[in-house]
């Protein structure tokens, strides 16, 4: 099984990359209360399918590079979507 993750796209300036931010919520030990980090990761895009603002799931593969360890599965919600729902609520 390989790893995976769903995040969204941040940037898509490069070649054949992107870059993915992955949120998570941990419990902290002592106050009790979740706290939301994030990480950045490269991602291959072969086909450069993926837009600024792409929700997507990453999952590893061999090193391609030397920080992309990563590449797209699929994209899970298209931005023009995701900006469709946010104007039908408003």
């Amino acid at each position: 099984m390989r790893q995976n993750f769903i995040g969204m796209v941040v940037s898509s300036a490069m070649q054949k990359t992107i870059k993915v931010k992955v949120t998570s919520q941990k419990l902290h030990p002592i106050v009790l209360k979740t706290i939301k980090t994030h990480k950045n990761y490269l991602v291959h895009d072969e086909n450069e399918a993926c837009k600024l603002g792409d929700v997507v799931r990453i999952e590893a593969c061999r090193p391609l590079s030397k920080h992309k360890h990563f590449s797209v599965a699929e994209i899970v919600r298209s931005s023009k979507d995701a900006t469709t729902a946010t104007t039908t609520t408003a």
